[in-house]
């Protein structure tokens, strides 16, 4: 399946992505006005690859001025019903459906590594205005967490990966050096149900195409050892979301 293939396979589970995918911590907000040298209040942001409305949600509260662009018309659907006075445009990053020169800071939240970045560098310098800001980050579990690195153990043996996981170092390497980004690392938990813990995990796009008798015998051994790290039922999640920022 190539990559826009899978990109598109979470529109079927729009719904559950809604309900259980983490969100980002304010300190992650407090590093982009940070790097970016100015306050997210009053910015127009254009947010691509909205999905559900995640980090749209928290720019908006921040005052940002935001506008959604989103492929997928299941994720579309659930931000409307999130996020139903917030501008949203169909689109990808691409070939954004914005203006030139009308946006001070284009965010991706974990979806920049959908992009062809042939097309969505010169895309995302057309469409910030001069001082402009390019904000990606991508949320990821901590590897250095025992559980957590066991886990993804079990994870790369399922989907036949070798033993590279997606940590902030990969994710940076793979950007384009001529923007001259900054990073910043920010880690934070949370604490959710068992089942939410799951639930979010099945809504990784490598089990959205698994298929079902796959994917449910690998959740059935996960509840179980899950179970006896977590006797109360309860996940202790920790992540680090790895930040870069461009200015354009």
């Amino acid at each position: 399946m190539n990559t826009t293939s899978q990109a598109r396979s979470f529109d079927v589970a729009a719904a559950s992505y809604a309900a259980n995918r983490p969100s980002y911590p304010s300190e992650l907000l407090d590093a982009v006005e940070e790097l970016t040298g100015f306050p997210l209040e009053g910015a127009r942001i254009a947010d691509v690859g909205a999905g559900t409305g995640l980090a749209t949600m928290l720019l908006r509260a921040r005052g940002a001025n935001v506008i959604a662009v989103e492929p997928g018309c299941g994720m579309a659907s659930q931000f409307r019903l999130r996020l139903p006075d917030v501008p949203l445009v169909i689109g990808d990053g691409n070939d954004l459906p914005l203006a030139t020169g009308s946006i001070d800071v284009l965010t991706y939240a974990q979806a920049w590594h959908w992009t062809d970045q042939s097309r969505s560098v010169p895309e995302a310098v057309r469409v910030l205005r001069t001082g402009g800001a390019l904000a990606l980050w991508w949320n990821d579990s901590d590897s250095t967490v025992p559980w957590i690195d066991d886990q993804d153990a079990r994870l790369r043996r399922l989907f036949g990966v070798g033993d590279v996981p997606h940590d902030a170092m990969a994710r940076f390497g793979e950007l384009p050096s001529e923007l001259g980004f900054a990073y910043r690392h920010v880690p934070w938990t949370r604490s959710v149900p068992l089942d939410v813990h799951l639930a979010n995990l099945a809504t990784y796009s490598d089990f959205l195409v698994l298929g079902k008798e796959a994917t449910n015998a690998f959740f059935a051994k996960e509840h179980d050892v899950l179970t006896e790290v977590f006797p109360d039922g309860m996940v202790q999640e920790r992540y680090v979301v790895s930040l870069a920022v461009a200015t354009c």
